[in-house]
């Protein structure tokens, strides 16, 4: 049985890049994102379970500013492309740059309505 998905996700597929805190190697990117997770789309499948320190690089107006974050890792699959893994992440104690991030992500991939001049 299919559980339906009760929070919204937008989908970013190659455009924000995913590190390991500790070692700042890549190790993927964001398929999609929410306020209490993310999506990661790899070259490699992810431990089930595990805790994962990572870190998020986004380009700014002075530079690339940090966001970082801890994550477990709740499932992993192949993508329907071969050789890479998708795989979903709950965010642990989402701090407020991610959450930040989250909402102008949403608000810059939606569409806005505007009142018609008349």
């Amino acid at each position: 049985m299919r559980i339906e998905r009760r929070i919204e996700r937008h989908q970013l597929p190659y455009y924000l890049k995913v590190f390991n805190r500790i070692t700042d190697k890549p190790m993927g990117y964001i398929g999609n994102v929410s306020l209490d997770g993310l999506m990661l789309i790899s070259q490699l499948p992810m431990l089930v379970g595990a805790r994962f320190d990572l870190r998020l690089k986004i380009p700014g107006q002075d530079g690339l500013r940090f966001i970082d974050f801890s994550a477990t890792c709740q499932w992993c699959r192949e993508d329907v492309t071969p050789g890479g893994f998708d795989s979903g992440f709950a965010l642990v104690a989402p701090p407020a740059d991610y959450i930040e991030m989250v909402e102008a992500l949403r608000y810059y991939f939606s569409f806005h309505s505007y009142a018609a001049s008349a």
